[in-house]
């Protein structure tokens, strides 16, 4: 019997990485691994390679010795990991949808402001969110009016590229920023008061930012830190928390991004120094609001499967929403050395792509 093909779509970058081994943050291994429990076997393509037109594109397949480009049947369900920004690119996924091929996390890149949009409207999440606006002088003021300490976050972005925070001490307030002296980037700070520093005024010249009030997260060993919880629909077609992994801003600074050297570590680990807090009750309060999220913002993303989703706490254990990852790199577990997880992460989209060919009566 034919063991029916996942599409699991590449940017072009990873895609031809795929002979060498060089995909970059993806550990293809794990999506073969994790579909033999499912029956089914994932194909990777990029959507450049795909025409709506067609029925059939190149794809790397697994066999027993290496992966093979060949030439198959354009799979019913596709897994997207790739970014696409392109108005081109963004119609001929809405063709291939339209032609009832099922791509679920079709689009993976949304506004941080349209996020907090569709949440802050849910009362049972509203109380979890930071206050946030979009970034304009006239806001940054009204928000200094308001909050001794700030986050202004590009509207679009990842790794934690671009942010800076502010913080009221005393009368003044004070922007650490990194400048380039001597071929070597240092931290500097700017203090201002109502005058409001020109690395800002040209931030928000250049792009779209919001502005977020600085919640107040627990620190272990003096250091913010936040949960990276993958949240993602599993063969059941439900819901489900695959994983819960802490991330630990470095000393000094106030990003937890692992690309901006933050650290990871169990949530066994962080909780140490709270012995207030019981780990059984941390998780479910981490879960609930989670799963409360994805089905809200599942009400309006098509095709919303698997996400990433930054959640903060506060010392008495008080969940925070942070940020939603529409791609989750998934290395925080591996970092946390949390392999069972790290594979859940990825077996977990091939059993709904499973759980979506039987209810389509594809098998």
């Amino acid at each position: 019997m034919n063991v029916p093909y996942v599409g699991v779509l590449l940017n072009r970058s990873m895609f031809k990485g795929i002979p060498t081994g060089k995909t970059q943050t993806e550990k293809l291994a794990f999506y073969d691994e994790g579909a033999k429990k499912y029956g089914v076997k994932p194909c990777y393509f990029c959507l450049e390679d795909v025409s709506p037109k067609r029925d059939r594109v190149k794809a790397y397949v697994k066999t027993a010795q290496s992966y093979q480009l060949i030439e198959i049947p354009l799979p019913p369900i596709i897994h997207n990991r790739a970014l696409y920004f392109s108005r081109i690119a963004k119609n001929k996924i809405t063709q291939l949808a339209e032609r009832g091929i099922i791509i679920f996390n079709r689009w993976n890149r949304y506004g941080k402001l349209y996020i907090h949009s569709l949440l802050v409207e849910d009362p049972a999440i509203a109380d979890h969110l930071p206050e946030t606006v979009s970034g304009s002088l006239d806001n940054l003021r009204y928000m200094m009016g308001k909050h001794r300490a700030l986050f202004l976050k590009p509207d679009s972005g990842s790794i934690g590229a671009g942010i800076m925070r502010i913080e009221k001490k005393k009368n003044k307030w004070v922007l650490p920023y990194r400048e380039m002296i001597n071929n070597k980037r240092v931290w500097l700070r700017k203090e201002f008061q109502q005058q409001i520093p020109l690395r800002i005024q040209q931030a928000f010249e250049k792009r779209a930012y919001l502005i977020q009030e600085a919640l107040p997260l627990a620190e272990y060993k003096k250091r913010p830190f936040d949960f990276r919880v993958s949240v993602q629909r599993n063969f059941t077609g439900e819901w489900s928390i695959t994983g819960i992994v802490g991330k630990v801003a470095k000393a000094g600074h106030y990003l937890s991004n692992v690309g901006q050297g933050g650290k990871v570590y169990t949530i066994q680990q962080l909780l140490q120094e709270y012995p207030n807090l019981k780990e059984r009750e941390v998780v479910q309060s981490i879960t609930q609001l989670s799963l409360a999220i994805v089905e809200r913002l599942s009400m309006v993303l098509p095709d919303l499967a698997d996400v990433g989703l930054d959640i903060g706490i506060s010392n008495e254990g008080f969940p925070f929403f942070i940020e939603c990852n529409g791609r989750d790199q998934r290395y925080s577990f591996r970092n946390g050395a949390l392999l069972k997880e790290w594979k859940n992460t990825y077996s977990n989209p091939m059993g709904y792509a499973r759980y979506l060919m039987e209810i389509q009566g594809r098998l």
